[in-house]
């Protein structure tokens, strides 16, 4: 089957669009007909929920809105768990999927994935076609659920792992979203306070021959400064330059290095950093172990998830030491770079056999913490963004008001 974005009108005379999937387009015309649908424009889709035309360069864009999410590809493969676990062949299952998705790029992914199991591909070969919305932690799951015969096992356990790591990603956004915006807020105001309010102010002690406090001059000559064609022909390209070239050298392997080793030793932060890195680890590898797939493969795939070139590492070594026949906790431990706690744990589960319990343990216990610390982060940010905002516009404020008395009492 082919999919289709079409434009029509309906009985009624209003504009309608959408997508379908049909043997043909003239089969496709066939159903709209019979729902009321006079077609105006009918286009076959690719992958990527574009008109072959178009991609080849030439065409009508047919508008599909929605960027598919980690999330939707999550909601998907629960649905898929539930009808397998139903009893539902995969492709009647795949079929039903389809139509239940609101997204037509998602819809055209999973309906081309259905047809090429038609053809004869296997269920990971098919995702595999499309790395854009499944990660090589879901192609391979996948792969070792089928080689197992534990698919629908392994399709609740993705949709487990997916949307544990939503919940952790919408946390950190969450905790971050309001120090940033109370960011934003205040350095607007001091802004307009900067280059608004003190000129106008300030503009009042040039008729008296006093001399001002030197915060007060300190003031007045940033506000010039804000204002002036230095600040934004000179500061302003060399702060976006800095910038710029610092980006530049935390992609190099060396820069990324030494950055990420200065992020772990962080206040607070780098500690936080470490437990979700742990979370992270803990539950991929876990997840994947108990889908079947193999240690060493196991391992290779949990590296990308860490997001620290320092851990990357230390897995790396690890899997150099597990293929030469060492056990897994050995490398981690000798590091020194990943928790005592973690390599104990992994220890344990080596000796008595569960080894995936041991990491589901590891991997809970990390997330808490991090929750935990958090919710302590965001409670004290919240404050201290108040006090700074507040203590940044008193010391403007300050700085105007003080020397304004003093001439009001050497007036009067």
């Amino acid at each position: 089957m082919a999919v289709y974005g079409y434009k029509g009108v309906n009985a009624s005379g209003r504009g309608v669009k959408g997508v379908k999937d049909a043997g043909s387009a003239r089969e496709l015309k066939t159903v709209l007909k019979a729902e009321g649908v006079y077609l105006t424009d009918l286009q076959e889709l690719d992958a990527t929920g574009q008109s072959k035309e178009e991609a080849a360069g030439g065409g009508i864009r047919i508008e599909l809105t929605g960027r598919v999410t980690s999330q939707d590809i999550s909601m998907a493969t629960r649905q898929l768990a539930t009808l397998a676990h139903a009893g539902i062949p995969l492709v009647e299952a795949l079929g039903a999927l389809t139509e239940q998705l609101d997204k037509p790029a998602l819809k055209t992914t999973y309906t081309q994935v259905r047809d090429r199991i038609s053809e004869g591909q296997s269920f990971s070969e098919a995702l595999g076609a499309f790395p854009r919305y499944f990660s090589k932690i879901y192609v391979n799951m996948i792969n070792a659920g089928e080689q197992s015969g534990t698919l629908e096992l392994v399709l609740a356990r993705l949709a487990d792992f997916m949307e544990g790591q939503e919940r952790l990603k919408n946390k950190l956004i969450a905790a971050m979203a309001y120090p940033v915006i109370m960011a934003a807020i205040g350095s607007l105001i001091l802004w307009i306070m900067m280059v608004v309010v003190v000129p106008k102010v300030t503009a009042i002690f040039e008729d008296f021959g006093q001399t001002l406090p030197w915060y007060t001059r300190t003031l007045m000559g940033l506000s010039d400064m804000l204002r002036s064609w230095v600040f934004w022909l000179v500061i302003v390209p060399l702060v976006v330059g800095g910038v710029v070239m610092f980006i530049r050298w935390k992609r190099t392997t060396d820069g990324r290095e030494k950055w990420h080793a200065f992020v772990l030793r962080l206040p607070v932060f780098g500690e936080l950093i470490m437990m979700i890195a742990m979370s992270r680890f803990a539950k991929t590898l876990g997840t994947l172990l108990s889908s079947g797939v193999p240690v060493l493969k196991a391992l290779e795939i949990t590296r990308h998830v860490l997001g620290n070139a320092i851990l990357e590492n230390v897995v790396d070594e690890a899997i150099v030491s597990v293929r030469e026949g060492e056990h897994l906790f050995k490398p981690l431990q000798d590091s020194g770079r990943f928790p005592p706690m973690v390599s104990k744990m992994i220890a344990i589960g080596e000796q008595s056999g569960q080894l995936e319990d041991m990491l589901e343990n590891v991997a809970v216990f990390y997330n808490e913490q991090a929750d935990t610390r958090i919710s302590i982060m965001t409670s004290i940010l919240e404050p201290v963004m108040i006090l700074i905002m507040g203590g940044g516009a008193a010391t403007v404020t300050a700085c105007i008001l003080m020397p304004l008395l003093k001439i009001h009492q050497f007036a009067g």
